[in-house]
């Protein structure tokens, strides 16, 4: 038996690579999408609604701390001012993952609501902190791909997934607003919560799914 051969393998299961971090995406919005889908809650329960978007959130914050990792320097160097200057993908990336933290927080204390009888139907929406942690994201990654790339590059999957990805974040800061819960105790826009999680979640989704290699490689197979 050779030395290579009888070597440990390596396990790569904790390795960050984009297909985890692009599956993770993909899960979690698959079951933001379906907590918010039409009818989904007047069937299934506000407790399953729930508890899907407490499971996405975890899936969407180790697909966070994945593109984060992935991400790359904080810093680069430029020819300009200090010299240094913080990296836009790793902003993007940093507040994104940040935001993935705060619906944590947010669906859990959906989730445990329902100990309290008065808020059994209560299901979560985007909350502010992190939608407007997103928002930022968004813009973010779209100025650090422009300023890499083309301002216009269709062509490319990339290009697709940052502007997808900030029509998403977009829409889940329109839940947001509509989520919110006036001091008499009305939320302002039920139906736009919904909407806006269920757009969002779809977005996201997309966005991973175009970058995601096994897509790319078959797209380019079925293109040759």
């Amino acid at each position: 038996m050779s030395i290579a051969a009888s070597a440990p393998r390596r396990s790569t299961v904790f390795i960050p690579t984009l297909n985890k971090q692009c599956w993770g995406f993909m899960i979690g919005s698959a079951l933001f999408a379906l907590s918010a889908a039409p009818g989904f809650g007047s069937s299934a329960g506000s407790s399953a609604v729930n508890l899907c978007c407490f499971v996405g959130a975890w899936f969407f914050t180790a697909a966070g701390l994945i593109q984060l990792i992935l991400s790359g320097p904080v810093t680069t160097k430029v020819d300009y001012g200090s010299g240094i200057m913080v990296r836009a993908d790793w902003l993007a990336a940093s507040t994104q993952s940040l935001g993935t933290i705060l619906f944590n927080v947010s669906t859990t204390a959906a989730l445990t609501a329902h100990s309290i009888p008065s808020q059994r139907e209560f299901v979560w929406s985007p909350d502010a902190g992190g939608s407007i942690l997103f928002l930022v994201s968004g813009f973010m990654a779209v100025r650090g791909y422009r300023h890499a790339h083309k301002f216009f590059d269709p062509g490319s999957a990339g290009w697709w997934s940052v502007q997808i990805n900030l029509i998403g974040c977009i829409a889940f800061g329109v839940a947001a607003v509509g989520a919110y819960v006036s001091k008499g105790g009305v939320t302002v826009d039920t139906a736009m919560a919904n909407w806006g999680t269920f757009i969002g979640a779809i977005c996201f989704f997309l966005a991973s799914l175009v970058v995601l290699p096994a897509w790319n490689r078959n797209s380019a197979g079925e293109s040759a």
